[in-house]
């Protein structure tokens, strides 16, 4: 089925489902998509080959030159963002100069819109190195995805071109003492032949455990809303499903935001 990238660096405002008026920044190629994961569900399609250096990324003073530009004319317009969003064409903390650039983008959202917040949306695999973890913890809303506490399903779910190890990964994810939002798509499906369910009894069990252990101060919960790489292949969960495992994680005191 049919999937989109981001044409250029700066795209919106939109209004995002789990984050109101959002003004999106790419940090990745604008022509290609650009990840160490390559999620079965993801809306721009499969990530082109990735060998640790990626080209083609716009600068760090490309970035703060366009994002200033959009941010005076939306500030001549009266039009202030409810947040200014890291997204884009793959995994934006890939980017060699991302640290400063969230710097810049700080900066310049206390000078146009002070009250907006500035997020980042992550796959969480570069958490081992300091200066990410250190830019993140910097933002308003770090949101990093967990969409599984088992290895298998996030080899299947998403697709990552190193070995990804779920204890790790939650280990990382404990070491923000709270300062993070997790984000988790649930799918049902089928990929190359294998039956993929991240709602199972099981793996919603050790999910609860993990966030358990993370401690995270929101859990954004999610499905399948626009066009994916495996077309009819995947399934939407149910919003009503969705909630129930809501009240699960509400149940372990953590706050809950659910997308359908």
């Amino acid at each position: 089925m049919a999937t989109f990238l981001f044409d250029e660096i700066i795209f919106g405002p939109v209004r995002s489902r789990r984050l109101g008026v959002s003004l999106g920044i790419n940090l990745l190629p604008l022509n290609r998509k650009i990840c160490n994961f390559n999620c079965i569900y993801c809306e721009c399609g499969w990530s082109s080959d990735y060998g640790g250096k990626p080209s083609n990324l716009p600068s760090r003073s490309e970035v703060r030159s366009s994002l200033e530009n959009k941010l005076a004319e939306m500030k001549e317009n009266n039009q202030a963002p409810d947040v200014i969003t890291y997204a884009g064409n793959g995994e934006p903390t890939l980017h060699p100069e991302f640290p400063g650039i969230i710097d810049d983008s700080i900066a310049l959202r206390n000078k146009y819109f002070p009250k907006a917040r500035i997020a980042v949306l992550s796959n969480s695999t570069t958490l081992e190195k300091p200066e990410i973890r250190k830019a993140l913890l910097k933002v308003d809303q770090n949101i990093l995805k967990l969409d599984s506490a088992f290895d298998s399903t996030i080899n299947l779910h998403n697709q990552p071109n190193r070995k990804i190890i779920a204890a790790d990964l939650i280990e990382q994810l404990k070491e923000f003492k709270g300062t993070l939002v997790i984000q988790t798509l649930f799918l049902r499906g089928e990929f190359r032949g294998s039956r993929i369910d991240n709602t199972t009894p099981e793996e919603l069990k050790e999910w609860l455990n993990a966030l358990s252990a993370i401690r995270p101060q929101e859990v954004m919960i999610y499905t399948i809303s626009r066009d994916t790489p495996e077309g009819g292949k995947l399934e939407k969960v149910s919003l009503k499903e969705l909630k129930e495992i809501a009240e699960k994680v509400a149940a372990l005191g953590i706050k809950t935001q659910v997308s359908g």
